[in-house]
């Protein structure tokens, strides 16, 4: 943990500050605590992360971040080039450019192993503070380490330890896997300041019938339970099907001119032509991560769209990504209230 981090930090319970006791006076503390001067609660830092968990977490939170968990630690690194991730990264956030993140203060809110955060980081954010419930703070610490400005949390999202608003928030792939995943996304609004923004990314209902009504009651009923590690085998035996199918069939067909009428007619085209430009262990950790998650909500647009009128989100811009999904990006104009 980096110490101007702790300017940043409120206690999870009551929203007093920390003192701090660290055991080294090294500018990152490794081994340390967090003391709250309000309440007097004390919060561990272990190896440089510090761990504003709440008292207790409900059962299906708990097995969600125990399995996203496993997940990062296991697929802590999915490309070789780190530009990779910041391509990725883009098309996720669109239409939000680099030039967007200079100088700004940004939480990564679910942050995985901390590709993202990382990426914000590289495209000129001033600090970038990577929260995530689960123990995948291990592997972002360790990707992220070196980046002077990057911070790593142990969190939950509705009870954030955040003493600061944000200029800009983002959820990539984590609101729908929440409890509830309305109240996540007003949960992050609140640490945004007056002419902050939020942009989240979530599973969308339209296009996704099939894996509704006949993936999912797998997933919860079977693949969710399984223990990680038959599943780390079964997903990869699925992708030794997938992956050649995607290499010879949907590859060519979007990149080829003559063959793009049958690109259109291939089934879920849209989503599978993108996984198709990336290699065997990416797209072994999304099959992984769509049967490992004991929650998963697919959202409709109208729904998803209700989250930022609910917030009183001025102009949010909703965009259909991969047919399959939706982003949303909207600024707050003026806050009615702190964290």
């Amino acid at each position: 943990m980096k110490r101007r981090l702790l300017d940043y930090l409120a206690c999870p319970a009551c929203h007093a500050g920390f003192r701090l006791v660290a055991e080294t006076p090294e500018p990152e503390v490794l081994t340390g605590e967090l003391a709250c001067q309000g309440c007097g609660r004390t919060y561990p830092i272990l190896r440089g992360i510090p761990r504003l968990l709440p008292d207790s977490i409900a059962a299906d939170k708990a097995r969600t971040a125990d399995t996203f968990g496993w997940e990062w630690q296991e697929f802590h690194s999915l490309h070789d080039v780190p530009e990779l991730y910041q391509q990725q990264f883009l098309d996720w956030v669109h239409p939000l450019e680099p030039e967007f993140f200079r100088g700004k203060v940004v939480l990564d809110a679910g942050c995985g192993m901390g590709r993202f955060a990382a990426a914000s980081a590289s495209f000129g954010a001033r600090e970038v503070v990577a929260v995530d419930l689960s123990e995948a703070v291990e592997a972002a610490y360790r990707n992220t380490r070196d980046l002077p400005n990057v911070h790593v949390v142990q969190g939950d999202i509705y009870h954030l330890p955040f003493a600061r608003p944000f200029d800009f928030a983002f959820s990539i792939g984590v609101l729908h896997h929440l409890p509830d995943p309305e109240g996540g996304f007003l949960a992050l609004v609140r640490h945004l300041k007056p002419g902050g923004s939020i942009f989240a990314w979530v599973y969308g209902r339209e296009n996704n019938g099939w894996i509704v009504h006949a993936v999912n009651p797998l997933r919860e009923k079977l693949f969710s339970r399984l223990p990680h590690p038959v599943l780390y085998a079964l997903s990869h035996l699925m992708t030794l099907i997938l992956h050649p199918l995607l290499k010879l069939l949907y590859r060519p067909a979007n990149l080829i001119p003559w063959l793009r009428p049958l690109a259109r007619a291939l089934p879920y085209n849209g989503y599978l032509s993108w996984l198709a430009q990336f290699g065997f262990r990416h797209n072994h950790h999304v099959i992984f991560d769509h049967l490992a998650a004991p929650t998963a909500f697919y959202i409709r647009r109208e729904e998803f769209l209700g989250w930022f009128r609910k917030a009183s989100l001025s102009r949010p811009q909703l965009s259909w990504r991969n047919q399959n999904s939706w982003r949303g990006w909207a600024v707050l104009e003026h806050a009615d209230s702190g964290p």
